[in-house]
């Protein structure tokens, strides 16, 4: 039986008129004329009486009516019902690009492998102070943060994990020595690195005022706003950059790039995993969670 000749039927009943009916449905009044024709017919019975000066419900139209009502009450339910299995099935992860790079490749699969039919996930790479901005405006379930400046988290669950060290990165054909150097040993090479605001740039930039010096005082400074292209350009021996050290692991064990750090620096950078409360209680956000504690462990 057609849903819309039923929702057809039950507008006719209540306004007592087919002009009206079409009206409220927003369709002609030749379309409510054929669908109740049609249901009159799969029925066989009149449904309505057409006597009176309104269209009422005849006896077999009352019973028809009190069941369409129940079964479109139940379509309600059902898609209700639907919606949030979706809902259960999906949820919102924020995270820095360094992080996105260096570490969501690996957490992903282990996750994948364990929810073969999950879908609705989102994942946003994004500024820590933007991070913070979406998980108050509701738009992050979970987040990981690195902490390169002072963010209010008050209102969310926070983790500790283990965090992340950001360095000097060149390659050996500069001939940089990988021990702690001076940063008047780096000024005067090209520095790579993403545009103003970046989380990187910022930790540089108060490194830099720490020890009483100016990221100005870089010969120069070339904006790349591709992590990956940044790591070629030093890998070739461009320049350098300052960098999250988990996101060129591969080429720092090959030997292809060296860690350099700088005397006086804060190297270290926290990293913390907010949860935004009440946070989400299906199953796929649980296990999502638990794998990034088993990943770090």
């Amino acid at each position: 039986m057609d849903l819309l000749n039923l929702k057809t039927l039950i507008e006719v009943a209540a306004t007592g008129n087919i002009s009206k009916a079409a009206s409220k449905l927003c369709v002609t009044q030749s379309a409510v004329s054929r669908r109740i024709k049609s249901l009159e017919e799969h029925c066989g019975k009149q449904l309505l009486d057409r006597s009176g000066s309104s269209l009422t419900l005849t006896e077999s139209g009352r019973v028809v009516l009190e069941k369409a009502q129940r079964m479109l009450a139940m379509e309600k339910e059902l898609l209700s019902s639907l919606k949030d299995v979706e809902e259960k099935d999906s949820f919102s992860f924020g995270c820095t690009p360094a992080f996105g790079i260096a570490h969501l490749p690996n957490l992903l699969k282990d996750f994948m492998l364990q929810n073969v039919n999950v879908s609705g996930l989102k994942f946003i790479f994004d500024m820590p102070e933007k991070i913070a901005q979406g998980l108050q405006g509701g738009d992050f379930d979970l987040a990981i943060i690195e902490h390169c400046q002072c963010l209010d988290l008050s209102g969310f669950k926070t983790t500790e994990l283990p965090g992340d060290e950001m360095v000097f990165i060149s390659s050996p054909q500069l001939g940089l020595s990988s021990e702690k150097i001076t940063i008047d040993e780096l000024v005067s090479l090209p520095l790579y690195g993403r545009q103003e605001g970046c989380c990187s740039r910022i930790f540089l930039e108060k490194n830099l005022e720490f020890i009483g010096r100016d990221f100005s005082e870089f010969r120069k400074f070339i904006v790349y706003d591709d992590l990956h292209l940044i790591v070629k350009a030093v890998t070739d021996g461009d320049g350098i950059a300052f960098i999250s050290s988990d996101v060129i692991a591969d080429q720092l064990a090959s030997g292809a790039l060296q860690a350099n750090k700088v005397q006086g620096f804060q190297h270290n950078r926290q990293r913390t995993l907010v949860e935004n409360l009440p946070s989400p209680s299906q199953p796929v956000f649980e296990t999502f969670r638990q794998g990034i504690f088993s990943y770090f462990e």
